[in-house]
């Protein structure tokens, strides 16, 4: 059975940083597209970063130039280094991946249980 586990979250204040870990474990196949979304109170889940198996990346603009996210493939496990936290960056972060499950022919999405980022002082 394929999971997500996420690490790294907790309460920073601004202007500090974080590093987010999502490791990815079971029987996998094919591991493509890795990404995280964050999804605040009263708002819906949206997209910060993706990475694809080959290192291409995509930002959401409100973090380009302060987040960066990168993949160990040989870990199975992306990262998001999250720098310059603003209070706007408070949310749950949950870990996406987009892979092919061993003896599967079919591509899934599958999502971690999320974990909460608070930025304040």
């Amino acid at each position: 059975q394929v999971q997500l586990v996420e690490s790294g979250g907790g309460l920073v204040q601004p202007g500090g940083s974080l590093r987010l870990s999502c490791a990815a474990s079971g029987s996998i196949r094919t591991l493509n597209t890795m990404g995280w979304y964050r999804q605040a109170p009263g708002k819906e889940r949206a997209l910060v970063a993706g990475i694809t198996s080959g290192g291409s990346t995509n930002y959401a603009d409100s973090v380009k130039g302060r987040f960066t996210i990168s993949r160990d493939n040989a870990k199975n496990t992306a990262y998001l280094q999250m720098n310059s936290l603003k209070p706007e960056d408070t949310a749950v972060y949950y870990c996406n991946a987009h892979l092919q499950p061993a003896g599967s022919l079919s591509y899934m999405q599958y999502w971690g249980q999320g974990t909460q980022v608070t930025v304040s002082s």
